[in-house]
C-alpha cells in the first residue's frame, strides 16, 4: 500500500478535526489542496492562522474582529431597545440572513441542561439581564430552539426578567428538535412574525 508523505498526512489529520469531516473527505480535500499555487495556499494559511485571533463581542457574545461586534456598536439598533435571544452564532446568523430583525442580539452559547452542567452561571444569564437593564430595553425576543431545553431556558429566563420588559417567544411551526440554522428564509421571517407573548 502506498504510504502518504508525512506533510499531506498532517494536514488530513488537521482537517479530519473538523466535524463532520471523515478520513475519505479530508483525504480528498487535501489532494486537492495540494494542487493549489503556492500563493492560494499561503493566502488560506493565512486565514486559518488568523482564526486564533478572532475574539467574541464582550456584550453579545458574537464573533468580532474587536471587542465589541458591528451590530453593538450600532447606534440604530440600539435605539429600537429590542434584545433577541438565541443559543448560538449561527441561529443569530439566519435571524441576519432574514431580513426581519434590526435590534440587538444576545447569544447564550447553549442552553440549561442541569445533566451536563449548564445551568445560569455557564450561560452568563445574569450578565444578560444586566445588559438588558443598563440598555433599558423595552422587549426580549427569546429565539430558543423549541426542546425541552429550550423551553426550561425561556421560562427562566422570563423570570429573572424584570416585569416591566415585555418578553416574546418565536412563533412555532419550527420543527421539535429542529435549528434554526437549516431553516429556509421564509420560514425564519414567519416564525418572527407569529412571535407569542410568555
Amino acid at each position: 500500500m502506498v504510504e502518504l508523505p508525512e506533510t499531506l498526512l498532517n494536514v488530513i489529520d488537521q482537517l479530519s478535526k473538523i466535524p463532520g469531516v471523515g478520513d475519505k473527505t479530508a483525504t480528498r480535500q487535501t489532494l486537492i489542496l495540494a494542487k493549489w499555487s503556492p500563493q492560494d495556499l499561503n493566502a488560506f494559511g493565512d486565514a486559518m492562522k488568523n482564526l486564533a485571533q478572532l475574539k467574541s463581542c464582550v456584550d453579545c457574545g458574537m464573533y468580532s474582529d474587536n471587542d465589541v461586534c458591528e451590530i453593538c456598536s450600532d447606534v440604530g439598533r440600539k435605539e429600537g431597545r429590542s434584545i433577541c435571544v438565541v443559543e448560538n452564532v449561527t441561529d443569530c446568523l439566519a435571524i441576519e440572513r432574514s431580513g426581519n430583525y434590526d435590534g440587538l442580539y444576545h447569544i447564550l452559547g447553549g442552553v440549561l441542561n442541569p445533566l451536563m452542567g449548564v445551568g445560569p452561571e455557564e450561560l452568563k444569564i445574569d450578565n444578560f439581564v444586566k445588559r438588558a437593564r443598563s440598555l433599558e430595553v423595552e422587549s426580549v425576543i427569546l429565539a430558543v430552539n423549541p426542546s425541552v431545553e429550550g423551553d426550561a431556558t425561556c421560562s427562566y429566563i422570563k423570570q429573572v426578567l424584570p416585569e416591566d420588559i415585555e418578553v416574546d417567544r418565536i412563533g412555532f411551526g419550527i420543527p421539535m428538535g429542529g435549528s434554526l440554522e437549516y431553516l429556509d428564509t421564509m420560514t425564519i421571517a414567519k416564525a418572527l412574525e407569529n412571535k407569542k407573548k410568555m
